[in-house]
């Protein structure tokens, strides 16, 4: 079959009400559109079995380029289900790229996919909607945002009341370190859409919460972190593994591949060492010079406003107590605190797991090959922003946290009858992991760099 290309492609789509028939395409055909090699620049997905040229409107997709282009040359059906809310007005709008459908004789996935698999989870999808698990409890996102607001108040009043001396300074540390905590989970929360049934209301109080009561950029938080999930520990393009190899040989595959090629950055080989100086201490204080950074380069002035009141605030409630020196200090070790506390709750859903190039898996096998659970209990709930269930906010990333337990025995089972695996580890354990499964690779690579 003579393809579509460009811009004709789409002049010339299905036109159903003027007796048109719609261009049938090959997985074949479409594999070949990822923005790579041969046509040169052309990106293709699918979408219910419709195919549609975004060559060029991805740079201009509101939830990045990259998240969408991350697709091109696949099935798209799944991520386009689990990102939006209202998906009847994107495909209004999406009506304009369409240029053409499958053929009729070609699945409704990409052939190498589980077929079944694919159909259960989507089945599954459906009975989340039906079970109305996907609607927020907005009493529930109240009473966060009021602990979190009483944390922050609370380690104010303890300097303010108690004075600076020690053990009122480390207890207001603590609170305040648990406040930025919890703020950044219910940002992540807002910037998932899963606390207001309105994309709008989302992104307006994600601003405050990540703007003002974190310092900041909510829209490159957003942009960062839906890279990640629409293909989690997918190398070059997941950028929660970006750190390979410049700081860390992450995963097992990479790993060799790296001492093949006899490249060495660092000393992998005692990565599991210099971790706890690394990731852990920077992660937050970079987040925060890079977010200004963001800000001023795309002129998010609203977020701007947002975040200067957060400096602001934080100045003018403890320069009183602690001075300019001392306040400026007390700033830096709250973030690197958070950023300990950030670093291993993150990581130990992720690192541990399976690390490679993208395969083009299908969605559900592509989440649970790359997250992990940490048991559910009331503190661990609560400690990690329900993230302990990993895997179902994988699968279903708008869904409210409140809900992950209900949803998890229908994963459990779907898991079960295709043989995949469902892990769920104690959190320290997971802790542990982390520092295992960088020791283990470093060994791989050393291996590879002097034997390969």
């Amino acid at each position: 079959m003579a393809p579509l290309r460009g811009p004709k492609a789409g002049m010339e789509k299905l036109e159903s009400g003027a007796g048109f028939s719609p261009r049938r395409f090959t997985w074949e055909e479409i594999g070949l559109r990822t923005g790579r090699g041969h046509p040169q620049q052309e990106r293709w997905l699918v979408i219910d079995r419709k195919v549609y040229d975004i060559s060029q409107f991805y740079r201009r997709h509101p939830g990045g380029a990259r998240v969408i282009s991350s697709y091109a040359g696949q099935d798209a059906t799944d991520p386009f289900q689990a990102f939006h809310i209202d998906k009847g007005l994107v495909r209004k709008y999406m009506s304009s790229l369409q240029i053409g459908e499958l053929a009729l004789d070609q699945p409704s996935c990409e052939p190498t996919k589980n077929k079944l698999l694919v159909e259960d989870f989507r089945e599954l999808h459906t009975t989340v909607e039906g079970m109305g698990l996907l609607n927020p409890n907005h009493f529930f996102f109240f009473l966060l945002l009021l602990h979190i607001l009483m944390l922050d108040v609370a380690g104010w009043f303890v300097l303010w009341y108690f004075g600076t001396s020690l053990v009122p300074f480390l207890i207001s540390t603590v609170l305040l370190t648990i406040s930025q905590s919890q703020a950044g989970f219910l940002q992540h929360d807002l910037g998932h859409l899963s606390v207001f049934s309105s994309t709008k209301w989302n992104h307006l109080v994600h601003e405050f919460v990540m703007s003002h009561l974190k310092g900041l950029s909510a829209q490159w938080w957003t942009l960062h972190h839906s890279q990640h999930h629409a293909k989690p520990n997918c190398f070059h393009k997941d950028p929660d593994i970006a750190m390979h190899p410049s700081l860390f040989a992450l995963g097992k595959i990479l790993s060799v591949e790296l001492g093949m090629k006899k490249k060495k950055f660092m000393p992998y080989n005692h990565q599991h060492k210099y971790f706890f100086v690394t990731m852990p201490l920077l992660v937050v204080p970079v987040f925060q010079l890079y977010s200004l950074y963001f800000i001023f380069q795309r002129k998010l002035w609203r977020e701007l406003a947002w975040t200067l009141t957060y400096f602001i605030r934080f100045f003018l409630f403890f320069e009183p107590l602690l001075g300019v020196t001392g306040v400026l200090g007390f700033l830096l070790l709250l973030n690197v605190l958070e950023s300990i506390l950030f670093t291993w709750i993150s990581q130990l859903n992720h690192i541990p797991m399976h690390i490679d190039y993208d395969n083009n898996m299908d969605w559900f096998s592509t989440q649970l090959q790359a997250t992990c659970n940490v048991d559910q209990s009331l503190f661990n709930d609560w400690l990690t922003g329900h993230l302990n269930f990993q895997i179902e906010h994988h699968l279903f990333p708008r869904m409210p946290r409140h809900n992950y337990w209900k949803v998890a025995p229908l994963v459990k089972s779907l898991c079960a009858k295709h043989g995949i695996e469902y892990q769920s580890k104690p959190l320290l354990t997971g802790f542990g992991d982390i520092l295992r499964s960088l020791k283990d690779s470093g060994e791989l690579w050393l291996d590879a760099y002097l034997h390969g």
